[in-house]
């Protein structure tokens, strides 16, 4: 099969010829920029600047030589401004990171540092305005920082909450436009993020792209409003996805079926133990909004539609499927509740695991290469069976992984797929 071939049989749950890969196909599949780094010099890959491709999360682009030598069956596309609202595209730089490493970065990616020697970022690059990221003189990734005015209830608008949600703009086409061209044709299969469809994404929320983001931007006041402000989070929800539709309308016209999945939401319902909300909250609040969207992509497309979230979410995978998600990310196996022989089981043939190859948060970083080999040997395993599953880590590949683990990781991989 090729790539396209494997992934299409993947997400119709038909057994592949082996396992479909995905490194760097969305922003929650991705690796960062020091650990693809190590990832070159260890398969003895010419040593250059690694382009950042998500500045947030500093995560690395996964370059037609690290695809081949990986085996990623999987091309992502996203949009031409990053979260920090400038182009991630065009002209780079290099930039000195606190851990020595020399990166490319787009030109727009302007610091400064504050008193502590933290590295503080600005929305759109404009550093006359308040900075929207943080990150640590120990960190390797930026937190938001939250700007939240004063809130006056008597005056609160859901349109201040949509400032960041506009319709597709010609030049916004014309990216995509070329962006497809590129990709057009390709073995690969293609999973694009069009953005503007998350609903209530805690990442997205406090507004890094904007200069002066106004309503609720504050994480624990948003958290608050899904209980104390329904009515508002509803009017938002219901105007953000009126302009969704309106944006796939426009996208797929642009891009047609040359893509085989579109990512559409990033907001995480599960902590390690349980739910951030109840069901009946997840099914009165979120899910209407998410089926109008996944009804009018299955209506008039051939994507598939692919919804992340992290931690102990069992108990939500069947509204979510109820909701029309073809595929779940990033398959948290070691949060409550979510035993990938229970997953696959129960859900396996009615939805796609993209992700849960192995667990980042403790046997990827802390385990031995033997603790990694194994797991991952039977995570394939139970979750290959009959198709629907796409290899990824739990969540991105962080920073200080040991290399002696990823490489376990890909070769114990490698193997099971025959190569």
């Amino acid at each position: 099969m090729t790539s396209k071939e494997r992934i299409q049989a993947t997400l119709n749950h038909i057994q592949p010829d082996k396992v479909a890969v995905d490194f760097g196909g969305t922003p929650v599949t991705g690796i960062h920029v020091l650990a693809i780094e190590r990832i070159r010099k260890y398969y003895g890959l010419e040593e250059k600047p690694i382009r950042v491709i998500e500045p947030y999360q500093m995560l690395g682009e996964i370059d037609d030589e690290l695809i081949e030598l990986l085996g990623v069956d999987v091309i992502g596309l996203s949009p031409a401004n990053n979260m920090f609202g400038f182009k991630n595209h065009g002209e780079l730089k290099e930039f000195k990171t606190f851990w020595g490493q020399t990166v490319l970065v787009p030109k727009d990616f302007n610091t400064t540092l504050d008193d502590a020697g933290n590295l503080l970022i600005y929305p759109e690059g404009d550093t006359s305005v308040a900075p929207c990221g943080k990150m640590p003189k120990s960190g390797y990734f930026f937190d938001a920082v939250i700007r939240q005015y004063p809130i006056d209830e008597s005056n609160l608008d859901p349109e201040d909450n949509l400032e960041e949600f506009d319709l597709l703009s010609e030049e916004d086409l014309t990216y995509w436009k070329n962006e497809i061209e590129k990709v057009k044709g390709s073995n690969k299969a293609i999973i694009a993020n069009m953005g503007g469809t998350a609903f209530g994404d805690i990442a997205l929320v406090p507004g890094l792209n904007l200069k002066y983001p106004k309503g609720i931007r504050d994480v624990a006041e948003w958290y608050m409003s899904v209980i104390m402000r329904p009515d508002y989070i509803h009017a938002v929800f219901e105007k953000q996805s009126d302009i969704a539709l309106a944006n796939l309308e426009s996208f797929f016209k642009v891009v047609g079926n040359e893509i085989d999945a579109i990512f559409l939401c990033g907001t995480d319902f599960g902590t390690q133990d349980s739910q951030f909300c109840g069901l009946d909250t997840l099914e009165e609040l979120y899910l209407p909004y998410y089926k109008k969207i996944n009804d009018w992509i299955h209506e008039h497309t051939t994507w598939k539609t692919f919804k992340h979230s992290c931690g102990a979410i069992e108990p939500f995978i069947n509204s979510f499927i109820d909701a029309g998600f073809d595929i779940i990310n990033p398959v948290q196996i070691n949060a409550a509740g979510m035993d990938p022989v229970h997953l696959k089981k129960i859900y396996g043939e009615r939805i796609v695991f993209w992700g849960g190859g192995v667990d980042t948060q403790k046997v990827l970083a802390f385990g031995s290469p033997k603790d990694v080999s194994n797991q991952v040997q039977r995570e394939c395993e139970i979750f290959s069976e009959n198709g629907g599953f796409v290899f990824n880590t739990v969540h991105n590949i962080q920073a200080n992984v040991p290399i002696e683990n990823i490489v376990a990781m890909f070769e114990t991989l490698w193997r099971f797929n025959g190569r």
